[in-house]
This record gives structure tokens, C-alpha cells and sequence, in this order.
């Protein structure tokens, strides 16, 4: 493949790079960032591309692996460490709460309340509890937004008449 039909190939598949980009991003300015950033770098790896693999699929891939690689060290970034803390010796355990036999017993409760919410609420809340948007969960569970906030309150309602006895005035 010459460099012009590169070009031009990889340029006929900008739509599809920017609605990935946006299902990964879930923001539009981000979105561009990354169709930017990884055009620019499908530019500069033209030479690794091999001919008989799926273009397309070898383009998202490196649009994915910016994306993970961007969260990673965004992550790294925002982490904060104490310099006056001794991080090797840090009682993590205790700081917990859950080190001891009833800490323990309330995680167990907490999970099998979780458990024991219907399917149809169970799973959104538990999308959330792992860090997806409300509109993430909407787009991966292919139903309205309204509908996931809804599942989501009716699940906190019932696991907060599940757990009463966790909470302390």
C-alpha cells in the first residue's frame, strides 16, 4: 500500500474512529483530542502495518491502546502521596475498619444485600458502584439514561431498608 492510499484509507475512516472515540471518551472535546492523537500516530507507524491484517480493526486498536494508556497515566498523575508519610510502613489494615471479625461480618452483609437486589437493579447499581457513568451504564445496557437513575435510586432505597442496622445517627 502506497502512502497516498494510507493516507486516504486511513482518512475515510475518520467517522468511525470519532464515534469510538466518543464511546470511549464520552466527552467531545476528549474525543477530538484522541482522534488527533491517534491519527497522528497511525501516520508515524504506517511501516508497521502489515497488509493482510484488518485496517480498521488495527486502527481502533491503537486508538484503544492510547485511550487505556492516557486513563493510566492520568491516574498516576492524580495520585497523591504525603512526603512526610512512610509509604513502606503505612497500617493500611488498620485504617480499614474491615480488619477486624465484625468489619469483616459487615462486608459480607453488604455484599449479599447487594446480591439479593433483583437483576433489573442489581446490575446498574453495581456498573456504578465500579466507577461507570450513568450514561455509560445507559449506552452498555442499551436503555435510557432516566431508567438507569431510576434503578440506581430504587437500589440505593433498598439496600438503605437492608442495611438500617449499619447506619449510625
Amino acid at each position: 500500500m502506497t502512502t497516498l492510499q494510507f493516507q486516504q484509507k486511513l482518512m475515510s475512516l475518520q467517522d468511525n474512529m470519532m464515534n469510538f472515540a466518543l464511546m470511549l471518551t464520552a466527552n467531545r472535546e476528549d474525543a477530538k483530542d484522541l482522534l488527533q492523537d491517534t491519527t497522528l500516530k497511525v501516520l508515524g507507524n504506517q511501516d508497521k502495518f502489515v497488509d493482510n491484517v484488518n485496517f480498521k480493526g488495527w486502527v481502533l486498536t491503537v486508538m484503544r491502546n492510547i485511550f487505556i494508556n492516557d486513563y493510566h497515566k492520568t491516574v498516576r498523575t492524580q495520585t497523591v502521596i504525603d512526603q512526610d508519610v512512610d509509604v513502606y510502613n503505612v497500617d493500611v489494615l488498620n485504617d480499614s475498619g474491615f480488619d477486624s471479625p465484625d468489619g469483616s461480618y459487615q462486608i459480607k452483609e453488604i455484599t449479599n444485600a447487594i446480591n439479593s437486589l433483583g437483576e433489573d437493579l442489581r446490575i446498574p447499581f453495581s456498573m456504578y458502584l465500579s466507577g461507570y457513568k450513568y450514561n455509560e451504564i445507559a449506552d452498555k445496557l442499551g436503555m435510557p439514561l432516566g431508567t438507569v437513575k431510576s434503578r440506581i435510586f430504587f437500589a440505593r432505597q433498598e439496600l438503605q431498608k437492608q442495611l438500617k442496622d449499619f447506619y449510625r445517627d
